[in-house]
């Protein structure tokens, strides 16, 4: 099941992608992709409707149908620092001992195919695909064994990131990481059904044409499971929230030299079943 939505920035309606690929109108079943219309209840009587039962949205999906960010309202946009050997290696730091926990502000959030915007002041804005796990049901101090219990899907994550501001500007890792555009979500939220094992997706990225990232979530260091877990030992996961869980190695910073976004590049970046997004990005103007 692929759940998106749909429409302007800021006024998105849920929606069904169908078998044939089109987007099926949920607004007659629920007001949004979002909150308590992701616990597990909720997701099976979604699962539950006849797609051709739903209204008909015109257009193709990200081409001549804008996708909003595949989840709304989002409390807590939680990510992982590190979790992939080979990218600490290519940043020159040890794999931590524990995870390493940070915040993107949800004012960040955008959909899978808007614009990205350098910030002011920017020199070394940077790109990490990752696997993003949508929580469903809430829980605290959950058991590893139980974590996907609290799971109601997985998307595609691009944790822009502006390297100065998140390792040279004397504080912690979230100025860097949570600025204006740096959340694009989706294309589409996947049910956990579909996807028969998290931690064995391809996923890539590419600028302008070239592939910079080329990995998978089978060398995550820490696995979906254990961290849902370990993060919830240090907050409530709320239905809605967004963990993602790291990136491979081939962002900018590792390049030699290093290649920073400037403005004027197109990123595409996916993750096998979960789909493709395609941002433009633009430099800062005003």
């Amino acid at each position: 099941m692929k759940l998106v939505r749909y429409g302007k920035p800021g006024v998105e309606k849920p929606g069904l992608v169908d078998e044939n690929g089109a987007v099926r109108d949920l607004s007659g079943k629920m007001t949004d992709i979002a909150g308590a219309s992701l616990n597990a209840s909720a997701m099976e009587a979604i699962r539950q409707l006849d797609p051709s039962s739903l209204p008909l949205v015109e257009g193709k999906p990200q081409t001549e149908l804008r996708l909003g960010p595949c989840v709304g309202g989002v409390g807590k946009f939680i990510c992982i620092g590190l979790n992939y050997a080979d990218h600490a290696a290519e940043s020159g730091l040890e794999i931590p001992p524990e995870p390493v926990i940070f915040n993107k502000w949800t004012s960040a959030i955008v959909g899978p195919d808007d614009d990205i915007q350098i910030p002011r002041d920017s020199t070394k804005t940077d790109w990490e695909v990752e696997l993003g796990v949508v929580i469903g049901d809430a829980g605290s101090y959950i058991d590893e064994a139980d974590a996907m219990k609290h799971v109601a899907g997985f998307c595609v994550v691009n944790d822009v990131s502006e390297r100065e501001f998140q390792i040279e500007r004397s504080g912690t890792w979230d100025k860097g990481k949570g600025c204006d555009t740096f959340g694009p979500l989706g294309p589409w939220l996947v049910s956990k059904d579909e996807i028969a094992d998290c931690d064995a997706l391809d996923m890539w990225l590419d600028v302008d044409g070239k592939r910079y990232q080329s990995g998978s979530t089978s060398t995550m260091v820490y696995k979906v499971p254990f961290l849902l877990a370990y993060c919830s030992r240090f907050m409530s996961l709320q239905p809605g929230d967004i963990i993602s869980t790291g990136t491979p190695p081939g962002v900018g910073m590792g390049q030699k030299p290093p290649v920073y976004l400037r403005g004027g590049e197109t990123i595409r970046l996916g993750i096998d079943g979960l789909g493709v997004q395609t941002q433009s990005v633009k430099a800062f103007t005003h």
